[in-house]
């Protein structure tokens, strides 16, 4: 006799499984002959052998897990869940170290030493400092982290914020309204955001607050709980602003500093609180300091080569220009 389970999609799409086509369903189908399944709105029927429906609820189960931790199931990802015991999975993704999927259905993970190193970090810290240059990608991996927190609801929300240095943090000057004279400046993580969730649920998460983009000097006076915030381009903050920040972190909070001290773009005499801070918090406990360098570049191989000239280049103070030659 025959035995019947409705199975839920909860707080997933269910196209997050099946894909636009039918080739996941098709998987699934094929993975279990001896049952009828039955996809309506956001539930699956299962029908056939008991037997059958409790391996194919163990399955579930596991995509489920594998949707809420990385957002994305390829069919090539599906047919190696549909192949794997629940814990192999686990065990897998782990020594992989995923940390969740790209809307094209690529394992984002840390590629360098030192991006691994940030992911370690974060683990066992509440507040950690990334510094290193451009195309180390200390901010695109600050975010992955965030958004693989929210995923697997260790935290609300998701804040970005950075220090409005070229706006002069004097936004009213820029033609339109805060979003539209925020969005530019604000792009980068944007891009970082929308290659990790769909268009459509970052825009929803922002009108819902879930994901909030500012400047540093929207932070003012705040308590951040239950939140993973990212300050980016650090370097251009004053020491002052960096404390006004780092004291917003309430309760079950993650806070990641990113910044590279080599491009201040701070006015002549003021000094950069992401330098600064390094001395102050060196030995502070639940504090890390995580240092990139070229090796973790992985943009175009001359762009490693500009920084490892630059590092070597004989200058003063990293903000002064070179001395000039006679002519």
């Amino acid at each position: 006799m025959n035995s019947e389970r409705i199975f839920t999609f909860l707080r997933n799409d269910p196209r997050d499984i099946f894909g636009t086509g039918n080739g996941a369903f098709e998987q699934l189908k094929t993975a279990f002959p001896r049952l009828k399944l039955v996809a309506r709105g956001d539930e699956m029927k299962a029908i056939g052998p008991q037997c059958d429906i409790d391996h194919f609820g163990a399955k579930w189960d596991v995509l489920i897990w594998h949707l809420e931790r990385y957002g994305k199931l390829s069919e090539e990802e599906l047919g190696r869940l549909l192949r794997e015991e629940g814990d192999q999975v686990k065990l897998r993704l782990e020594r992989e170290k995923v940390l969740l999927y790209s809307q094209h259905g690529e394992p984002i993970r840390a590629r360098t030493k030192g991006q691994q190193q940030l992911v370690d970090k974060i683990e066992e810290n509440d507040l950690v400092f990334a510094i290193g240059p451009a195309g180390s990608g200390k901010s695109y991996t600050a975010v992955a982290l965030a958004v693989r927190a929210l995923k697997e609801k260790r935290v609300q929300r998701i804040v970005l914020t950075r220090p409005a240095v070229e706006a002069g943090e004097n936004l009213g000057f820029l033609p339109g309204d805060l979003k539209e004279k925020l969005d530019p400046y604000m792009q980068p993580l944007y891009d970082a955001l929308t290659d990790m969730l769909p268009y459509e649920k970052v825009a929803d998460h922002l009108e819902k607050g879930v994901i909030e983009i500012a400047p540093l000097a929207f932070m003012r006076g705040r308590t951040l709980d239950k939140a993973f915030v990212i300050l980016d381009e650090a370097q251009n903050a004053t020491t002052a602003q960096m404390k006004m920040f780092l004291t917003r972190m309430g309760r079950r909070a993650k806070f990641i500093v990113t910044g590279d001290i080599t491009q201040v773009d701070l006015p002549y005499r003021q000094t950069s609180g992401l330098r600064t801070i390094q001395h102050i918090l060196k030995d502070v406990q639940g504090v890390a300091f995580v240092h990139l360098t070229a090796d973790d570049v992985i943009r175009h191989p001359v762009v490693k080569r500009v920084i490892s000239a630059f590092e070597k280049a004989d200058l003063s103070h990293p903000d002064a220009p070179p001395p000039s030659t006679p002519a």
